[in-house]
């Protein structure tokens, strides 16, 4: 593990407080943020009470001005950020005949948007170190599945593929890698709605369906994200993951 110093959206719950603490477990500085303030700094204090280092930073990704101060702030005080995971996401369920433009724009705003924005104020600074690893969270979602009543959900998780892919050729000889995973039926809190998503029955009754016959956990996808952002991954760039335990190979 190479990364110094890596900044992880979306790290105050599930897949991005998995990641967060896996970092930190290696001795990088982990700048936590999310819009769940009590949750980024109750992340940021685990990890220091383990023997990291970290610092919880609120963001809203869905603010170029909030993007720009955070990574600025870091920047001045930890010289630069080596690895960057772009995890914040939002899943709503919508039916077709309720989906308002500012129902669409919201989801698109966070789960794609996002990437973009922190993505974009990434490079400079990657750029110049002639290094750095960009990892964004897409989804099943976005790259087998269509997902009723979550068309917007579906349509920005697959709009982060091609975003992934052509950052990685436009960065790739700058020694910039860009990748993405796709996670599958994960035990989150958003996983876990019965508003939104599988809800608790739900969610007892997809490991019938999944090969490996359990649901992830976050830190299954935590995982694959540091190899990503190792040089275990050195020649890996515009590569999508898909994190599933065998459910779209074993879905026939």
């Amino acid at each position: 593990m190479t990364t110094k110093t890596v900044l992880i959206t979306g790290a105050g719950i599930g897949i991005g407080r998995a990641t967060a603490i896996a970092f930190g477990r290696l001795g990088a500085h982990v700048l936590v943020t999310d819009v769940l303030t009590t949750q980024g700094e109750a992340v940021a204090e685990e990890i220091r009470a383990a023997g990291g280092s970290a610092n919880f930073h609120a963001l809203d990704v869905t603010s170029t001005e909030a993007v720009e101060a955070v990574f600025s702030l870091a920047e001045a005080e930890h010289g630069g950020i080596d690895t960057v995971i772009a995890n914040a996401g939002i899943a709503r369920r919508v039916p077709i005949d309720r989906m308002t433009d500012d129902l669409w724009d919201r989801t698109i705003d966070v789960d794609l948007k996002g990437v973009m924005r922190v993505f974009r104020r990434a490079v400079p600074g990657m750029r110049a170190r002639g290094a750095g690893s960009l990892v964004a969270l897409s989804s099943i979602m976005g790259i087998a599945y269509g997902w009723d009543e979550h068309i917007h959900y579906s349509a920005a998780k697959s709009g982060v593929v091609g975003l992934v892919r052509a950052f990685a050729v436009e960065l790739a000889s700058q020694g910039i890698r860009v990748n993405g995973i796709a996670p599958g039926y994960i035990r989150t809190a958003q996983l876990l709605s019965e508003e939104h998503s599988l809800g608790a029955v739900g969610a007892e009754e997809a490991p019938a369906f999944i090969p490996m016959g359990r649901l992830g956990e976050p830190e299954d996808i935590a995982d694959v994200i540091l190899f990503l952002a190792s040089t275990a991954a050195r020649y890996i760039t515009g590569q999508v993951i898909v994190v599933d335990g065998g459910l779209l190979v074993g879905r026939y």
